[in-house]
């Protein structure tokens, strides 16, 4: 496996437990649907919960929520409205993201409630 899947999976272990800690329930991890992935399908309350989880291992190329640009949104989106269809959650959906970044002392971890909104 490659070093940058190593840490994606390292950073989505780390945001699940974060989510959890945090009164989340996790429904599905790596939830696929054709070329789309999500990392990380929640429950929080009323709200069924995608959350976009990005990890790096230094701040050195910058924050890694500024990774996540509008063809990544317009994909979560799509995959979003399809986990909707094939589960049929009556959940109002919102779009979270968690930055990980990793320190000298420890990985500091940031989410980001209503990261982004579809657009029509």
């Amino acid at each position: 496996m490659a070093e940058h899947n190593r840490t994606g999976e390292k950073g989505e272990q780390l945001a699940s437990r974060w989510l959890r800690e945090h009164g989340f329930t996790i429904l599905h991890r790596n939830w696929r649907h054709g070329r789309s992935e999500i990392d990380i399908v929640a429950r929080e309350g009323d709200f069924l919960v995608v959350v976009e989880v990005k990890t790096r291992m230094s701040d050195r190329w910058g924050n890694p929520e500024l990774a996540v640009g509008p063809a990544k949104r317009r994909q979560l989106i799509r995959a979003a409205d399809e986990l909707v269809r094939t589960f049929a959650q009556d959940l109002e959906v919102r779009f979270d993201l968690v930055s990980i970044t990793h320190t000298p002392d420890g990985p500091e971890i940031l989410h980001i409630p209503n990261a982004f909104y579809p657009t029509p």
